[in-house]
Order: structure tokens, then C-alpha cells, then sequence
């Protein structure tokens, strides 16, 4: 009971921090680049379709069979797709990958580093029924500043799986401003 009250205080600080984050000032906009300003996109099927189509180009030229899973700010399913004879566990891990991203605002990369012995968050993968994910692939999808979903990606290796999320998360700023 103790440690549960230890992640909750833990998940607690990650939030306060993660919104002092969010608050703080904006740097200038680089050169040619658009103002953060405005309203977020909206992530819809077409563009989640569209992510995961070339996550999934990417995924077949590294010889990888993936599952790619894009969920809204909510953590809902928006999208989830599995290449031909991806792992069936897959499934499950690619859509709990992106919600974990968005549920705690970072990518299940550098949860990682927080989840592992010793480390502030350690056990967290224990909490919310299991659907905590604490290796690469799930990164958060922003718009504006903003999390507006999530992406999850399983099947490769750790490596391949973590670069998978990245390249999303890159392909996903060329999509949504």
C-alpha cells in the first residue's frame, strides 16, 4: 500500500511539472517556422491512417512487422493496424505504448529511464490494469504545444520499435502544424 502511495505522489509531481512546463515562457519561433499560436489540430482517422501507413513503409524497409496504434488525447483507439504476420501480442502493446504516451505526457522512451530500478517512477508499470508500457515505441502527438493523441508501435526489437516512434513523432510534425 505504502508503494502504491509513492507512485501516486510520484505521478502527482510528474503532473505539476509537466503543467509549470507547460506554462512556462516560449521562446521566438525559428526562422520560417509558424508562431505556436492558434488552435491545436484535430488528429483525425485520416491523418492517423496516414501516420501509420508510413511508420509502416518504414517498418517493411527494416524488415520489421509491426502493430501501429494512434489513440486521441483520451486515450481512445482513433486507428490500429497489424502488418502481416506481426506478433497477436503485438496488438495490445502498440495500443497500450500510445496510451501510456499520452496518459503521462511523454514518451514510453524516456519513461523508461524513469521506470527502471531505482529510478522515481519504478513499478508505475503495475498501476492503471497493466496498460502502463515502460520501453520504446509510444510517443505523445502535439499540436501547437498540445497533446492531441498518442502513438504506439510493437513487433520489432526494442531498438527498432523505440526508432519507429520517433519516426512517427517526426512524420507526425510534417502532418500536423
Amino acid at each position: 500500500m505504502n508503494e502504491q502511495k509513492n507512485i501516486e505522489e510520484i505521478i502527482a509531481r510528474v503532473v505539476r511539472e509537466t503543467k509549470a512546463a507547460k506554462n512556462a515562457p516560449v521562446s521566438a519561433p525559428a526562422a520560417g517556422k509558424p508562431s505556436a499560436g492558434g488552435a491545436p489540430a484535430k488528429l483525425t482517422l485520416a491523418i492517423a491512417n496516414e501516420l501509420i501507413a508510413k511508420v509502416s513503409e518504414k517498418a517493411k524497409s527494416m524488415n520489421a512487422r509491426v502493430v501501429a496504434a494512434v489513440v486521441d488525447a483520451g486515450g481512445n483507439p482513433i486507428a490500429i493496424q497489424r502488418m502481416d504476420d506481426a506478433y497477436i501480442a503485438s496488438y495490445d502493446i502498440a495500443l497500450n505504448k500510445a496510451y501510456t504516451s499520452v496518459s503521462l505526457k511523454m514518451s514510453t522512451k524516456t519513461l523508461a529511464t524513469l521506470a527502471g530500478p531505482g529510478g522515481s517512477l519504478y513499478g508505475i508499470q503495475y498501476t492503471n490494469s497493466g496498460r502502463i508500457v515502460i520501453f520504446g515505441g509510444g510517443v505523445p502527438l502535439r499540436s501547437k504545444g498540445e497533446i492531441i493523441g498518442g502513438f504506439g508501435v510493437s513487433g520489432g526489437s526494442a531498438r527498432e520499435d523505440t526508432e519507429l516512434g520517433d519516426y512517427a513523432e517526426a512524420v507526425f510534425r510534417t502532418l500536423v502544424p
